[in-house]
C-alpha cells in the first residue's frame, strides 16, 4: 500500500529548456533540463513498473527507436518501452516524427542512417495542445522543438539512436535496425469518454492513460488496485494529505485517495498499470456538496489522436 505525493527528479538534456515554468517552479540555473521524472518519496521503495515524465524541447530530440520486450530481455533487460506523449503545450511549428513515410528494408534502414537521410523518411505531423500520441515499441519516432509533452512509458531507458542531428553522441545502428519496425504507424484509436469526468486517451497491454475533469469544489475517491501515478496539469486538487498545483502529481498503489478539486476546477493525468480501463477507478463521495455540479456535462478540451495515416498521399 502505497499513497505519497511524487518526487521530482530533474534531468538535464543538451535539448533541454531552461525556464520550466508554469510546470515547475525550479529556479533557473542555466543548465537545460529536458525532463522531469516522477519518482517515488523512499528510494529504498520497491522500483515503479512505469515512469512518468515532463518533457521540454527547445532543440530537436535525436530520431531513435526502443526495443520490445522480448528484444530487451534477450539483451539482459527487464522489459521494453513502450509510451504515450500527451502535449501540454506546443508553438504554432511544433512536431513530432512517429513511423516513416514508407516501409523500409533493414539495408535501406541501414543506408538512410549513414547518409543522414533517415530524417526525411520519418513522417513528421505538427501537434498542439491536447495530442495524444501512442508510440509502442519498435516505432521509430522523434520529437522537435517547442513542445512540453507528459510521457507515460514502461519503465527503462534503453534508447538506441539512429540519428541525433549533427551532435557527438553514439549511434547505435545494429541496434536500432535490429529493433525497428521500419514503416508507417498505425493509426490509433481516437479517445474515449468514459463517464462525465474521465477521457481514456490510451489503452496498450502495458498501461492506460486517462484525463480527469473535475468540477471546482467536487469531491472523490480514486481507488488505485495497480500502481498508479497523477499528475495536475490545470486547477488545483488536495490529493489525500497534499496540496497539488500544476505539474505536481503523486503515487498511488493499493489504496484509496480522496480527491478534493480546488476552487477552480482540476484537470489531471491518470496512468496506471493495466491493460484495460479500471471501471471503479473513480467515483463521487456521497457527502460532496457538489455532487450535482460536478455530474453536469463539463466542457471538455478537445483531445485528438494522431492518425498517421488520413494526411498521407
Amino acid at each position: 500500500m502505497a499513497l505519497e505525493q511524487a518526487r521530482m527528479l530533474m534531468v538535464p538534456k543538451p535539448w533541454g529548456a531552461t525556464d520550466l515554468l508554469p510546470w515547475s517552479e525550479v529556479a533557473p540555473t542555466g543548465t537545460p533540463i529536458g525532463e522531469i521524472w516522477f519518482q517515488r518519496r523512499d528510494p529504498q521503495a520497491p522500483t515503479p513498473v512505469l515512469l512518468l515524465k515532463l518533457l521540454f524541447t527547445q532543440e530537436m530530440l535525436s530520431i531513435q527507436v526502443h526495443p520490445d520486450n522480448a528484444m530487451a530481455q534477450a539483451m539482459g533487460l527487464p522489459h521494453g518501452k513502450t509510451e504515450a506523449w500527451y502535449v501540454l503545450s506546443a508553438t504554432p511549428e511544433a512536431t513530432v516524427g512517429v513511423g516513416l513515410k514508407s516501409a523500409l528494408t533493414a539495408a535501406q534502414l541501414r543506408s538512410a542512417i549513414a547518409d543522414g537521410s533517415i530524417a526525411e523518411c520519418v513522417e513528421w505531423r505538427k501537434v498542439s495542445e491536447g495530442d495524444v500520441i501512442f508510440v509502442p515499441a519498435g516505432m521509430i519516432h522523434a520529437i522537435g522543438p517547442g513542445l512540453v509533452l507528459a510521457e507515460i512509458q514502461q519503465r527503462s531507458d534503453t534508447t538506441f539512436r539512429l540519428f541525433d542531428h549533427g551532435r557527438d553522441r553514439e549511434l547505435h545502428v545494429e541496434h536500432a535496425v535490429a529493433a525497428a519496425n521500419a514503416g508507417p504507424a498505425d493509426d490509433q484509436a481516437p479517445p474515449q469518454r468514459l463517464s462525465d469526468v474521465r477521457t481514456l486517451l490510451v489503452s496498450s497491454p502495458y498501461f492506460v492513460l486517462e484525463r480527469f475533469i473535475l468540477a471546482a469544489g467536487s469531491v472523490w475517491q480514486l481507488d488505485a488496485e495497480q500502481e498508479t501515478w497523477l499528475v495536475v496539469i490545470a486547477g488545483s486538487a488536495r490529493l489525500g494529505p497534499s496540496q497539488a498545483g500544476i505539474g505536481e502529481g503523486c503515487f498511488i498503489e493499493a489504496q484509496t485517495m480522496r480527491i478534493e478539486a480546488g476552487q477552480h476546477g482540476l484537470t489531471c493525468l491518470v496512468a496506471y498499470a493495466a491493460a484495460t480501463p479500471s471501471h471503479d477507478l473513480l467515483r463521487v463521495l456521497a457527502d460532496c456538496d457538489a455532487v450535482a455540479a460536478a455530474l453536469s456535462p463539463l466542457p471538455v478540451p478537445a483531445v485528438s489522436p494522431l492518425s498517421f495515416k488520413e494526411a498521407r498521399p
